[in-house]
């Protein structure tokens, strides 16, 4: 089972390599990763064997450069995510809830891979564009490479998950009072 650090679809989507370690290696670890992270698409892989697994990667490298120049202050390369946002083909509908509740949602189409991304490709868009980015961080541990949106009510979330780098870390700044003492 996947874990879901991010707090964000298109930081997620970065943290499918933890540590150097990439973590999709066929079309369908792509498809269980979109399935865990509750995106709706194909119920299986669109285009030839191999083309969502690279597309995948593609469109994960293009926001992982962009959040990466956003972060830094520099410059942002817009035009390979506008190229995949390009693909974005969705229609709205009204879908009726329990009672008499009603909501708008997005439909896409997922014929190509590329399409079945759009929703990823939308979501790091809206990352860029209107996130504060004080607030979007790489974890503090040294040796981890996650990233999260600091979603917290006081904004000082420094670890990817505080049951992992979080808890390992304090437990070393223990350990080192301890010696010290």
């Amino acid at each position: 089972m996947t874990e879901f650090y991010g707090d964000h679809p298109a930081l997620d989507l970065m943290n499918t390599v933890v540590q150097g370690e990439e973590t999709w290696h066929t079309d369908a670890d792509v498809m269980a990763w979109l399935a865990e992270a509750g995106e709706r698409g194909a119920a299986t892989a669109p285009g030839k064997p191999g083309e969502l697994l690279a597309a995948a990667r593609a469109l994960r490298e293009t926001i992982r450069a962009a959040v990466s120049a956003r972060k830094a202050g520099t410059k942002i390369d817009v035009k390979a995510l506008n190229a995949a946002l390009e693909h974005a083909r969705r229609h709205m509908v009204l879908v009726e809830e329990s009672g008499d509740g009603l909501s708008l949602q997005a439909q896409y189409a997922a014929d190509t891979p590329q399409q079945l991304l759009a929703p990823l490709a939308e979501a790091a868009a809206h990352l860029l564009a209107t996130a504060d980015f004080t607030l979007v961080r790489k974890c503090e541990d040294h040796a981890c490479t996650l990233w999260f949106l600091d979603r917290t009510k006081s904004h000082r979330r420094r670890w990817c998950s505080m049951a992992l780098c979080g808890n390992r870390n304090k437990v070393a700044a223990f350990r080192q009072r301890q010696q010290d003492a």
